[in-house]
């Protein structure tokens, strides 16, 4: 076994593209953790994603975006993938108090478009009802 990430820091919760070419990640090398991604399997610069901390990654099925939450705060970032990775600016899709995973993995799953999610609502009494946010 040979280690793709390592460093005096905690970096956890590796998530592959779609394509396999780049693999996300959590690391609290800032002080705080960040998403990060980088070129699988190497050698490639290590691009930090997140800019206020983020947790719960996950890739868009194409792999041109990547979705993450920061505290309540569903978060997105664009990638442009060809001819080389460039990620954009983060910016939050929506705000709301959903469930967590203290893990780091998502506790929440995305549509095959991107437009869709579910999650686990954190303030529902009865657990008899599915919300899907829609991204508009």
């Amino acid at each position: 076994m040979t280690p793709v990430v390592a460093g005096l820091f905690n970096e956890s919760t590796p998530r592959f593209s779609p394509d396999g070419r780049w693999l996300a990640y959590m690391s609290d090398e800032s002080g705080r953790l960040e998403i990060c991604a980088q070129a699988f399997p190497g050698p490639g610069e290590k691009y930090t994603l997140s800019t206020q901390g983020g947790k719960e990654l996950a890739w868009s099925r194409d792999g041109r975006e990547i979705f993450y939450r920061d505290g309540d705060r569903m978060m997105v970032v664009p990638l442009q993938i060809e001819p080389a990775f460039r990620p954009g600016a983060p910016r939050m899709l929506f705000e709301a108090p959903f469930a967590s995973n203290p893990g780091g993995y998502p506790n929440y799953d995305v549509s095959l478009d991107g437009t869709r999610f579910i999650m686990i609502e954190t303030d529902a009494t009865e657990l008899n009802e599915i919300h899907v946010v829609l991204n508009s």
